[in-house]
């Protein structure tokens, strides 16, 4: 139904004067239809398809209006039609009775309320309802989904099991190496998300002291992708809470939501403060003193990488491929323009490494976005092949990155 001043038809259940007489004389708004009987009413709306909205006394003859309500939107099945209730005693019980059948009753008042404000909310519960009904009848979208080619899959078993048998000296050096240094785990086991949002266990050498991640928000003012700080065009009290949402019934969203360092907030809302303030997606630490001396050797030749080779073999990971994400990450990237990203095998190595990597890490998160997607819309086995061999000087880096 399109917005603005169109004029409604509504059904006034009930033979209160003041409230009739109201509803009436808003002629520029309201066509209104009357009846006494809860009954008759019901045959009316049965036999005719004009009416957008039902405004029903609580105590009717034939039928009362909390029956009504029950039989127009269950018996009939007229979901979108908004019904509201009308108290004249205040009867918190009944009041009770009523907000534990919301999906029957869309509103209720209580004798005297402001006749504008119930037309506001009606135009609303109009637009709402229907909006609802659009979205329940709208065949679903094909959702996409990724399966990961026989030859590739064939590829990432052959090499991922060569590469640990040959290797396996190399791990049992480093492990020793990680148990002398410092107390904890020769593995680090993080959630990350991959291929279509999927969550798994991602394997690393541990590189950084034990508790490390505690320290993370201390250290937040050295991240690499940490955008330039901009002066806030809100107000404190604007910034903890959307516009939008705000002006919607209690526990609805403009749009949908998202939960960053364990706050609720919607998307809308979060792009606009990510756009007026400091809000950066991925986190890289230049010199992160977390990091153990074995740690910073593993890194600097990419070793720390070698057990997600076990990721591979068991096929939640791709030797080529987006790299898989932490859920703090990842939990930021749910609009189209950056989702697309997991549309692609989760990998080891991928394009963004060998484009940037090897020349000292230094990008904006943007590119690395842009990269990921690029990869998601364009790899194929021959490409990966050429990202492969392009990966071994990008790993003899210098600069820890």
């Amino acid at each position: 139904m399109e917005e603005g001043p169109y004029k409604i038809s509504l059904m006034y259940v009930g033979k209160n004067p003041d409230v009739l007489s109201s509803l009436k004389a808003k002629t520029l708004d309201l066509d209104v239809v009357h009846y006494e009987n809860g009954l008759q009413a019901i045959d009316y709306i049965r036999k005719h398809k004009d009416i957008n909205v039902v405004i029903a006394e609580v105590a009717l003859p034939g039928i009362e209006g909390f029956e009504m309500g029950m039989h127009l939107k269950q018996r009939l099945g007229l979901k979108n039609i908004p019904f509201v209730l009308i108290d004249f005693k205040n009867n918190p019980l009944f009041r009770e009775k009523v907000f534990k059948n919301k999906e029957v009753f869309d509103d209720f008042y209580i004798h005297p309320f402001n006749i504008d404000k119930l037309v506001t909310r009606i135009r609303f519960l109009i637009q709402y309802l229907n909006r609802i009904e659009e979205v329940e009848n709208k065949p679903a979208k094909t959702q996409r989904t990724y399966k990961i080619p026989f030859i590739k899959r064939l590829f990432d078993i052959f090499v991922s099991l060569f590469a640990i048998i040959i290797l396996s000296p190399l791990f049992i050096i480093v492990a020793i190496a990680i148990k002398l240094e410092s107390k904890g785990p020769v593995i680090f086991k993080s959630k990350r998300v991959g291929t279509g949002y999927r969550i798994f266990d991602f394997y690393k050498f541990r590189s950084m002291y034990t508790g490390s991640e505690l320290k993370l928000k201390e250290l937040s003012h050295l991240n690499q992708y940490k955008k330039e700080e901009k002066p806030s065009q809100f107000s404190s009290d604007q910034i903890e809470s959307c516009p939008r949402c705000d002006a919607l019934p209690e526990g609805e969203h403009c749009s949908p939501v998202l939960y960053i360092g364990g706050e609720e907030i919607c998307e809308y809302w979060y792009k606009i403060l990510k756009k007026s303030g400091n809000v950066s997606t991925f986190i890289k630490i230049e010199n992160d003193p977390r990091i153990t001396k074995v740690g910073k050797i593993i890194r600097n030749t990419s070793i720390d990488e070698l057990p997600q080779l076990f990721n591979v073999l068991v096929g939640s990971m791709s030797i080529v491929g987006n790299r898989p994400l932490p859920l703090y990450e990842a939990e930021l990237l749910t609009s189209d323009d950056w989702g697309a990203r997991f549309m692609a095998p989760a990998g080891i190595t991928g394009l963004w490494q060998v484009k940037l990597r090897g020349k000292g890490g230094v990008m904006s998160e943007e590119e690395r976005k842009s990269l990921d997607n690029k990869y998601a819309e364009t790899y194929s086995f021959i490409g990966d092949i050429k990202l492969i061999l392009s990966t071994i000087p990008a790993m003899l880096q210098k600069q820890n990155v």
